[in-house]
């Protein structure tokens, strides 16, 4: 499976040193200021995997590292002590051997996928379902969505600092310019480049948040660990979110229940929860409806059938989407 990662490492620096670094971060011209002028971004290294941000907060002054592992190393395949190496060599640089990777806190991890699906209307499909997955444990619908719903689908943890979204590539891409009109060759690339691609991504966006999957002692050693078990982390936290199994109607899969479930009372649970997942428009809340303490059980028979039971919209023109890792 290939994903793309990207690391967020964080300083809080006193006031002198913060604005003697950014003055010389102002003199370059990859430069920019926004978030009415508190935040600053030095590009200058980007194009090697390592973009600088300045956040001059009222009270607290920060440093705000974003590392691309595929960028920083120019391959799809990390090698962690390479990544590493590059890393530090690359800090060092930066701040003239004032800081090194150990000084900084990693404070989030991004990893996601661009799934191909092979057609828009497919990607579509597959937003649909997401939202009749609606909310799920530990997760609500997120309030800070910065897109429409017809092309996104967006939750964040309750309290685990943790965010899942999959978004319409080619639709996000698409809103993001302003006037569509006077964009025709910008159109034309950003549909060659994302028709048909569903982004899967996942984050963690808090310290707290890494720590909780992590058990090395300094900054190098958690990025370590989290590049030799990325793949596993992403898809557990996917299928916590996203049943395991293809989606089909509701009759079609109330057959297939019937048809792959020996035990009865096990049998009309999930009958049972595949019709209140519509009704409560929400898995977790369909899932409290059901009152059944051995849910666990429930949603791992789902999965050991191959068969989710969140259902394609009676009004959808599809009959059948198949799991989306089979795609991965």
């Amino acid at each position: 499976m290939y994903l793309k990662t990207t690391f967020t490492l964080s300083l809080t620096i006193d006031s002198d040193r913060f604005y003697k670094l950014l003055n010389k971060a102002e003199l370059r011209s990859e430069y920019e200021s926004y978030n009415d002028d508190t935040d600053y971004v030095d590009n200058d290294m980007t194009h090697k995997g390592l973009t600088v941000i300045y956040q001059d907060k009222l009270y607290k002054k920060k440093l705000k590292l974003l590392v691309s592992t595929n960028t920083m190393i120019g391959s799809d395949d990390i090698n962690a002590d390479r990544l590493l190496q590059k890393l530090d060599k690359r800090i060092a640089k930066y701040f003239k051997g004032k800081y090194q990777l150990n000084d900084f806190t990693l404070t989030g991890m991004n990893l996601y996928s661009d799934i191909n699906v092979q057609s828009r209307e497919r990607v579509k499909q597959y937003i649909n379902i997401m939202h009749r997955i609606g909310r799920v444990k530990c997760y609500s619908q997120s309030e800070s969505n910065p897109f429409d719903d017809d092309i996104s689908y967006w939750l964040s943890g309750n309290s685990n600092h943790i965010e899942f979204f999959v978004l319409d590539l080619e639709g996000v891409l698409k809103s993001q310019l302003k006037d569509i009109d006077d964009n025709q060759k910008q159109l034309k690339s950003i549909k060659a480049d994302s028709t048909g691609i569903l982004r899967a991504e996942i984050r963690l966006t808090k310290a707290k948040a890494v720590r909780t999957v992590t058990t090395g002692a300094i900054t190098s050693m958690q990025i370590a660990e989290l590049l030799e078990k990325h793949q596993e982390l992403y898809l557990d936290l996917f299928f916590s979110i996203v049943p395991f199994g293809d989606f089909y109607k509701k009759d079609k899969t109330i057959e297939l229940i019937k048809e792959k479930v020996d035990d009865l009372s096990l049998r009309r649970k999930m009958i049972r929860l595949v019709e209140l997942i519509p009704e409560k428009r929400s898995l977790l809340l369909a899932q409290k409806a059901l009152d059944y303490r051995k849910i666990d059980a429930v949603m791992e028979k789902f999965s050991d059938i191959e068969v989710s039971p969140v259902t394609i919209s009676k009004r959808a023109d599809g009959k059948y989407l198949q799991n989306l890792i089979k795609y991965i």
